[in-house]
Formats: structure tokens, sequence, C-alpha cells
């Protein structure tokens, strides 16, 4: 008789028992009137019955078990094909599973162990455990985290960036920082987008920039900038973003890292700092990027950054060192866009902006004119718009000579003196610039070197030049700004200029009256006397006086107001109409402001009197003075 199979034993002695079972509920003990033979009889039929049908069933629920067995053991053998987590490099898991236990894409099911992320939007009290989460972890759970604090201050979420930065409660630069030496992309490419948001608000530019962890910003920035990533761009606006706080600016340019221990080095003497960097990225530049490429927004957003970084004197002095003005001259040799299409932010834009900011500083000017800038501008000057009025300031402070302005000149003097008015009304022009976008002293200087310009041309030959500058509103334009100052020194004068000028700003403006005097003291035609022209040489000779008599003005601006005032007080003999007309508008301006309208007014006059003597208001009534009696 052939053994029968353990597996099939099993099943009957499990049918039988279900069978016991179920014969307990179905059959009720026989009474004594029963046919015990004929009751047990069919008790058994009954339970021969229900036992084949239970064991057909249980041989049917084996069966489909076997074969969910022999599924489940071929999927998970599939799974093998799948590289497991744990070889992806820098990004794998400490975890130990192998890749039975563990599905290979853990975004669809994801590890009962893994750090659990949120499902809700990240809110500020979750930054605490999301910074551990990025410095304790590693790869794709880094990320996640990054990604996170990337969402609290997205566009939708401005409200937070000040408070993530400056209240003290966290510290997120540091961790972000570290972020950018990553190998792994989404991290790094995440981080940057965090630190350009939180680069923003004007109240982080100074924690960023100058605050304890601004050598860890700007260092993990410049790293991936050298190492030419793919998010280079995002660093370079990051830093511009930065390099709107004029105060960050010096500080940001001797950025210079070395080894710890190391004694410092100077910028131009280590590869590795930031103005190295950015030479390193201009001059690897192909002579005609590909728009939109990586490579060319790099370039782009790294001229941007030079444009601001280039407005300190300072920092121009370590840029005329470098290839950078040659580089920058070279963006606006090879672009093939006419000035009329140069858009915002422009490559070009950028780099007229950074020839223009290099051109106002003497330490830089030369490294520009040996790069050629004059010829490659000289032509922009014809446009009327924002590249015109840049190329014809820079063209200014370079020494263009007058023949070089379009039209006489007389473009370039009208856009300037509209700046100069614009920068003291707080107010921008629609459609080319904002306000704060031009420094008064930029403006003021480059209408100083085009009056030099206009002299120079005239010579000793007449004023014609000269006279296309000295129109009445711009000289009394240049007088307001030094005046103002002269207002603003003098403690014990009440009221002054709501436009307080700097002192290179008034500097500029008495040079440029003293380089116009030939046209402002042209003689009117007949030759006549006049009160109001001897009125106003007198009340401007005085003006220029007491402002080279000031503590800080420099010895340049002492020499030609001291010059100015005694030309103008030689005048006075006659009629000066376009001097009239100057001094009429300055007045006009001082009323208006509520100044102190007897600030200039010559003392040099003698003692008023009458039959009894001194008059009783005058100041020697009743004193030791002695008084002049005429």
């Amino acid at each position: 008789m052939a053994r029968r199979p353990r597996a099939n034993l099993l099943i009957e002695a499990a049918a039988d028992n279900l069978v016991l079972e179920a014969a307990g509920g179905q059959f009720a003990r026989p009474g004594p009137e029963d046919n015990l033979h004929g009751v047990a009889l069919a008790a058994r039929t009954r339970l021969i019955s229900t036992r084949f049908s239970i064991r057909t069933l249980l041989l049917s629920l084996s069966f489909l078990a076997t074969l969910l067995r022999r599924v489940s053991f071929r999927k998970k053998k599939s799974s093998k094909n799948v590289e497991a987590p744990a070889t992806k490099g820098p990004e794998s898991t400490s975890s130990s599973t192998t890749p039975l236990e563990k599905p290979a894409d853990d975004a669809r099911e994801p590890e009962t162990t893994k750090a659990p992320i949120p499902s809700r939007p990240p809110q500020m009290e979750d930054i605490p455990d999301l910074l551990e989460t990025m410095t304790t972890e590693k790869g794709e759970k880094s990320a996640a985290a990054t990604k996170r604090i990337y969402e609290l201050c997205d566009v939708g979420h401005k409200q937070n960036r000040v408070p993530m930065v400056c209240s003290g409660k966290y510290d997120v630069l540091t961790p972000l920082a570290q972020c950018l030496t990553q190998e792994s992309g989404d991290g790094r490419h995440l981080a940057c987008l965090a630190l350009n948001n939180l680069s923003i608000p004007t109240e982080n530019k100074r924690v960023m920039a100058l605050g304890p962890s601004s050598s860890a910003v700007i260092g993990g920035l410049c790293k991936v900038i050298a190492e030419d990533k793919q998010e280079s761009y995002l660093c370079c606006i990051c830093l511009m973003n930065l390099s709107f706080l004029e105060a960050s600016i010096t500080t940001m340019l001797q950025h210079s890292p070395v080894p710890d221990g190391s004694d410092p080095m100077p910028p131009l003497h280590n590869s590795e700092s930031l103005i190295r960097i950015l030479e390193k990225l201009l001059k690897n530049a192909p002579a005609v990027p590909k728009s939109g490429s990586g490579k060319s927004e790099g370039v782009r957003w790294a001229c941007g950054l030079i444009k601001n970084l280039a407005k300190s004197e300072e920092n121009a002095s370590l840029f005329g060192k470098t290839d950078i003005p040659k580089c920058v001259v070279g963006n606006i040799r090879n672009t093939t866009a006419p000035p009329s299409r140069w858009t915002s932010n422009s490559l070009e834009d950028f780099s007229l902006f950074v020839i223009l900011n290099l051109a106002q500083w003497p330490v830089s000017r030369q490294a520009l004119i040996d790069a050629g800038a004059i010829d490659e501008i000289k032509p922009i000057m014809a446009e009327g718009d924002l590249q015109g009025l840049k190329a014809t300031m820079a063209c200014a402070f370079l020494g263009a000579p007058w023949s070089d302005f379009p039209d006489g000149g007389s473009n370039a003097a009208k856009s300037i003196s509209e700046l100069m008015t614009n920068i003291i009304e707080k107010k921008g022009k629609d459609g080319q610039y904002a306000y704060g976008v031009f420094k008064l002293y930029t403006a003021t200087k480059a209408y100083r070197d085009l009056c030099c310009a206009a002299n120079s041309a005239d010579g000793n030959a007449g004023d014609s030049n000269t006279k296309v500058l000295a129109v009445p509103s711009a000289v009394a334009l240049c007088l307001q700004v030094v005046s103002d100052l002269v207002l603003a020194a003098d403690d014990e004068i009440n009221g002054g200029s709501k436009y307080v000028p700097d002192v290179k700003s008034a500097e500029y403006s008495a040079s440029a009256v003293a380089y116009m005097l030939p046209a402002i003291l042209q003689a009117g035609d007949p030759p006549r006397k006049s009160i109001q022209s001897e009125k106003a040489c007198g009340e401007i000779a005085t003006m220029l006086t007491q402002y080279a008599n000031l503590a800080g003005t420099s010895s340049a601006g002492k020499e030609s107001a001291l010059r100015a005032a005694e030309e103008i007080k030689a005048g006075s003999g006659s009629a000066r109409p376009i001097l009239e007309i100057s001094h009429e508008s300055w007045t006009q301006y001082r009323k208006r402001e509520g100044q102190p309208l007897d600030q200039f007014l010559s003392q040099e006059k003698g003692i008023e009197v009458d039959e009894s003597g001194p008059l009783d208001f005058l100041p020697c009534v009743n004193s030791e003075s002695q008084c002049t009696i005429m």
C-alpha cells in the first residue's frame, strides 16, 4: 500500500477535527426511543460527506498558498537587478538591510526606520529638527530637509526670511553653507536657492555679509563658483544681492581664505580669493557665450556682482590690477546686439556699468584706457537712453575730447544735469533708471569732467563750448550743492536742505563752476551796470569762500572755490546775464527750503548813521567796540 503524503494526512486530520466540531453542533443526542442503528448510520453518512467537502476545500487552499509563495519568491528575485541604495556612493544610507528586505524605490515605499518627514507644509517650529537632519544625515534625507528649509523662505513665504536670519532663534546660514560643499547636486542646488531668497531683505544682508557666518557663506559660494558647478550662476546672484549693501563691498572683495594656522594672504596673491575666482570665470568664458547657458549666466551675474563691488575706490584699485577691465571691455566689443536692444541686467548692461564705475576712479581708469574702452563705448553715446547716459559719463571720466561728444555736447550736458536734478529730488526717470542707481558724486564728477573738456576745447579762443554747459539751471544746481554743504556744516544755522550732499559732490560742483566761468561771466550786450549782478557776484563769492574754509574741503576743492570766488568778485562791475539768472534760481530754491537768505550776504559794508550817530539797531550801540562813521 502506497504511503500517503504527510500533507494529505494533516489535511484529513484537520478535516476530521472540523467535522467533529461541526457534528457537536449539528446532531442532538439520541433519546431512548430512537432507533440507534439508524441514527448512527445516518450520522456516519453525513459525516463522511462533510469530511470530503472540507478536505477538498483545504486541498484547494493549500494549492493556492503554494502558488502565492512561488509568485512572491519570483518578485523578490527580480529586485536584485535594481541597484541597492547602499551602492549609491555618498548618498547611501548606513542601513545594512539587503535588497530583499528593502524596496529599491524609497519614494514608493519609505522605510519604517527613516526619519519621518511631515506631510504637512513646513512650519517655523520645524527648523531646529530640519537643521539637525541637514547636518547629521547625508544624501536624500539631508536634501529633503534642505528642501523644506527652502520652502520656508520661498516666494510664498517672504515673511519668514528676516526671522530665519535675524531673530537669533536659528542658525540656518552655517548648515546651508555646509550644504554648498556637498557632492550631491540636489542638496547643493536647494541650498543655493535658499541662500538667494534669504539674501534679499536688507536686514539679512548685513548678517550674511558681515556677521559670524559670513566667512562660511561667502566661502561656500566662492567654492561652487571656483569648481564651475552648474549652480555657479546662483552663487553669483547671491553674492550680488549681498553687495547691494554698500557697507559690505570692501569686506567682501577682501575674502581670501587660507588654511587654519596660515598667515593671511592678500587677495591678489591668493588664487582662491573672490577677486581671482571672478577673474578666472570671466577669462575662461567663450568670446561669444551661448545665451542662456550655464556658463553665460555665470559670467553675466558675475559682471553684475563686479558692478556693485566697483563702487568702492579701494575695490577699484584691486580690479585695476587684474584682467577684469579687459574682459568687460571685451564683452562690449564682442556683442552683436545694438545698445537699443540691451535689456536691464543683460551682460552688456552690466559690463557698461562696470566700465562706468571703474572709470570714475583714477586707480582703475588707466586699465580701461589701455583696454581701448573709449573706442568701444564712444558710439554708444549717440543712444538717447540709459546706455547712452552711461557711455557719456564714462567717456567724460576717461578724458575723451570734447569733439567726441555728439551734437556738440548738448545732449551730454542735458542728460547729466537732468540726472543731477533727479538725484537731488530723489526720483528716477521713467523707463531708464530708478532713484538710487546713480550717486550724486558720480553725476557731479561727470559734469565737472565734461566742463573741463569743453573749457580745454575753448582755450583762449572764447566760450562757445563752455556756453553749452553753463545754462542757468545747471549753474544754479551746482551752487545749490555747494551751499547745502556749507549750511549743513554750520550747527548754528536753522534751516537747511532736505538733501545733504557729500563732500565729494560739493568739490566737483565747485570745480564745475570754475570751469564754466568764461561763459558765466560773459558780459551783457551792450555792456551796462547792474545792481542785481553786483549782488549776485558778492553773495556767490562769499558762499564759495565759506566752502573753501570748511575743515573737510579737499585741497583741490579749496583751490577751485577760491579761484572762482576771486574771478566772480572781480566781475561785479558789469551786468552778467547768466550769473544773474543763475543767482535768482538759486535764491528761489533757498526760499522754498526755508534757508536763511542772509547767510551769504557780504559783510564788507559801512555803518549807517543819522544826525545822532549810529542807529540804535546796530550791534555797536552801547558796546565797547568802535564804530566807523561814514
